[in-house]
């Protein structure tokens, strides 16, 4: 036997621990309110979203808000995390003093096996029933004390989009603190397949006895699905879904964008007013200010798109994507698990290949790693935005869609039929065999809480902000120090640029990637993009600053100088390219090889060269060069 952690004197620690989709983090914003935090566990690239609630009596209680699981039996690195915490397993962390399990009052099956897992820990649990307002409403009929009696717990039931049930929640959770017995506990083993099998038998045993089933139905989710899942129209749908989603990406965000846009430009002309003629007016204005401003432009697109992406997480449309795509995903020989690291990565690319952990097989494994860097991760938005307004018209079609945003949309498209394409064939030449088929629980459809999808955004837009100033600021500073050094020889006839070091390399590797269309400023915008695809924006704006584009915005100035072919070429460069260092390093520490990150980097390159040759040898061919 082996005692936990003494939790410290004075704060207790509670974990939220319970099945995707049961309104966990609602019930964990509920609780917690304006004091909580965002960060990542230690070495893990999993996210920790930490708060407090203060009692009727004046306790602190620090709430943890756990990734949601199906079962101590850990699969993923999501899952892994929730169990570590449970036992106390986190370097440098107590195991809590009470578990709160998190169950969607509407359907128990799954949860009620996760509970009697939580149990055999030792540690004292209490049941949230939450969503039981629509669980009345159905007609659902749950025994609750006897329920309470057999998992040997209490329960309360709440309502989290409302505030419903908070109170009495924390009342009985500050009832089990003041009675907490010591915590004894023996070393936790995994189960094997005969306690499985036991513990849905008891699970089951659990529902026939103290959960009726409802006297009315949801038939509602049911008549949506029919449409929504259908082969034909529900794919139809999703399409049309994801088209208005990339227009409003460009249209809704317009005003918002031009509204940045000149901030920064008269921020940039007031600082070269203010500042004498010199290097340190050249850093703030052409270096700092044009660099980190030509990013920062695109936040309010970043914000529209995870808007959409968030409404659809939180209203369960999210899932019956997942169920249309893995049909198109099976043909391409990819694991139905696949889809999960794929939609992270739209995201970013980083959790999505690290939550390839998920899929056992090996060889669907690297499969899914090797193409997850192809989804259009929020760092290409600046990128596809800037060069789409720069050289696309904005036209309308049909009388209502915007070509800059059906150019996006097909960026999007792009890079999934790329991924697919590329799966198939190292399924179909290298690593032949037959995909799992991939099943998961629609939930229920709901209406999101505006506070959760508010905090949301808040917090994407603060990553997104610390990222312009945590990596852009620095290489921006850099790349100006480039475009300024060694200045121009007195009597030099041509722009001082093309004297520094930064046009040097340009002119230097401009014949490699003149058959593709490229100039040097484009060149040298490339190589700090490698650290960051975001980061070639605020080169450009950097380059061209210093180069004498200053005056007018950067969409602007690249619109005089790049020809449509150039920029179409630059767009399908930035479809493959594996510009982010960072993605490499985890996949060399994901597969403990380098051989699997260079083979990335290789093929992507290769594509991304490819793509851009075709296209800008097609665009010139049509006279668009």
């Amino acid at each position: 036997m082996t005692t936990a952690p003494a939790p410290h004197p004075g704060l207790a620690r509670i974990a939220l621990v319970g099945n995707p989709n049961c309104g966990k983090t609602a019930l964990f914003n509920a609780l917690t309110g304006a004091r909580q935090k965002v960060a990542n566990y230690a070495g893990v690239t999993v996210e920790r979203k930490e708060g407090a609630v203060v009692t009727a009596s004046g306790r602190h209680i620090q709430v943890l808000d756990l990734p949601g699981t199906y079962s101590l039996r850990a699969r993923s690195p999501d899952e892994a995390v929730t169990r570590d915490a449970v036992l106390g397993r986190l370097a440098g962390e107590a195991a809590p003093d009470v578990v709160v399990c998190v169950a969607d009052a509407t359907n128990l099956r799954l949860v009620l096996r996760l509970i009697l897992e939580l149990k055999a820990v030792g540690r004292p649990l209490v049941l949230a029933l939450n969503m039981y307002d629509i669980a009345q409403r159905q007609g659902l009929k749950i025994d609750l004390e006897g329920l309470s009696r057999e998992i040997g717990a209490p329960i309360v039931t709440t309502v989290a989009t409302r505030r419903r049930g908070i109170e009495d929640l924390v009342a009985r959770v500050e009832e089990v603190l003041a009675d907490l017995p010591p915590f004894q506990a023996s070393e936790w083993r995994e189960l094997d397949a005969g306690q499985i099998k036991a513990a849905h038998r008891q699970a089951q045993n659990l529902m026939r006895a103290h959960v009726r089933p409802p006297e009315r139905p949801d038939t509602l989710t049911g008549r949506i699905d029919s449409v929504l899942l259908h082969p034909v129209w529900g794919m139809g749908l999703l399409l049309v879904l994801l088209l208005v989603m990339f227009q409003a990406v460009f249209t809704g965000a317009a005003p918002a964008m031009d509204l940045i846009d000149r901030g920064f430009g008269q921020l940039a002309s007031g600082v070269a007013a203010a500042l004498p003629e010199g290097l340190l007016r050249g850093l703030v204005a052409d270096g700092v200010i044009a660099g980190v401003g030509s990013v920062l432009v695109f936040l309010p697109q970043i914000l529209v798109l995870f808007f959409f992406i968030i409404l659809l997480e939180d209203s369960g449309y999210m899932a019956r994507a997942a169920f249309l795509m893995d049909r198109i995903m099976g043909g391409a020989g990819l694991h139905g698990r696949a889809f999960i690291p794929l939609l992270s990565s739209f995201a970013c690319a980083i959790p999505g290949i690290m939550s390839t952990r998920v899929i056992d097989n090996r060889r669907d494994r690297l499969t899914t790693i090797l193409i997850a860097p192809l989804m259009t991760c929020s760092a290409r938005i600046p990128v596809y935005t800037l060069i789409i307004g720069a050289v696309v018209p904005q036209k309308t079609l049909w009388g209502f869609a915007s070509l800059q945003g059906l150019v996006m949309f097909g960026l999007y498209a792009a890079g999934i039929f790329s991924a697919l394409a590329v799966s198939l064939v190292m399924r179909k030449v290298f690593w032949r065999g037959v995909s799992e088929p991939f099943m998961m629980e629609l939930p229920t459809y709901k209406a999101p809480d505006p506070l959760n999808v508010l905090r949301s955004l808040w917090m994407r837009g603060a990553i997104f902000v610390k990222r312009a100033g945590r990596v852009i600021l620095p290489l921006m500073v850099l790349v100006w120090f480039l475009s300024t050094f060694p200045e121009a020889p007195i009597g030099a006839t041509g722009p001082a640029i093309d004297y520094s070091l930064a046009g040097r390399i340009g002119h230097a590797l401009a014949p490699i990637f003149a058959p593709i269309g490229f100039n040097w400023q484009m060149t040298v915008a490339l190589i700090p993009g490698m650290a960051a695809r975001e980061v070639a924006v605020a080169a450009l704006g950097t380059v061209y600053a210093v180069g004498g584009g200053a005056a007018t915005s950067l969409a602007a100035t690249l619109h005089q100088s790049w020809s449509l072919a150039s920029g179409l070429a630059f767009l399908a460069w930035y479809v493959f390219a594996p510009q982010c260092v960072a993605t490499l390093a985890v996949v060399r520490r994901e597969t403990n090889s380098w051989r699997w990150p260079v083979i990335m980097f290789a093929y992507m390159i290769a594509l991304a060269y490819g793509a851009a040759f075709i296209v800008y040898q097609s665009a010139v061919a049509l006279g668009a060069g």
